[in-house]
């Protein structure tokens, strides 16, 4: 089966973005793929913004996205648009880290009225990046995410059925990359 690069583009060590992720890593682990998470936050600051393409920590993610089959990117959205420290990262990647990939947009917010930012703000740049595809991204509210004293994740029933059908699109979809990139 494939390797996916699960990267958390939040900023916050008690993100609903990232929970929900490593929620979704499991669907991942469960259907046979190798999940690699990847907290964008624990890289260092230094790093991302002074653009240190040689620091140990650039260098490991870089090679993390390199060995990847696919990427499965979440967010949380402020002002309209990805995290910063999502876009220091993707920043600092070489211009076609994607080549070949299959990446899965997904982010979270508080309101409905982000929800075309992983089609205007964020997809742009990851095909900007050479993935052979990005499929269906998917937008989750806030209040459908509930955080449990264990850290644990529970999804409203509507949005985790439509997040399973997302997800299980990315898996079958990783199936595919090979045939997609050679046909490029």
């Amino acid at each position: 089966m494939a390797t996916v690069l699960s990267v958390s583009g939040s900023p916050s060590a008690s993100s609903r973005t990232g929970r929900l992720l490593r929620h979704l890593d499991q669907r991942l682990t469960a259907q046979g793929h190798q999940v690699v998470p990847l907290d964008v936050r624990t890289i260092p600051a230094e790093a991302l913004l002074g653009a240190d393409f040689r620091h140990p920590a650039i260098v490991e993610a870089t090679e993390l996205f390199a060995r990847a089959d696919g990427v499965l990117i979440g967010t949380p959205i402020y002002k309209a648009s990805y995290s910063g420290v999502l876009k220091a990262l993707l920043d600092l990647l070489p211009q076609y880290a994607l080549t070949g990939k299959t990446v899965l947009p997904l982010a979270t917010g508080g309101s409905t009225a982000h929800v075309l930012a992983i089609d205007y703000a964020l997809r742009p740049v990851l095909n900007s990046m050479g993935a052979a595809h990005i499929v269906q991204g998917w937008f989750t509210l806030d209040k459908d995410i509930t955080v449990r004293e264990d850290g644990s994740v529970t999804v409203a029933s509507a949005t985790a059925e439509a997040l399973g059908h997302v997800v299980d699109q990315f898996a079958a979809a990783l199936d595919r990359t090979p045939l997609l990139a050679a046909a490029s």
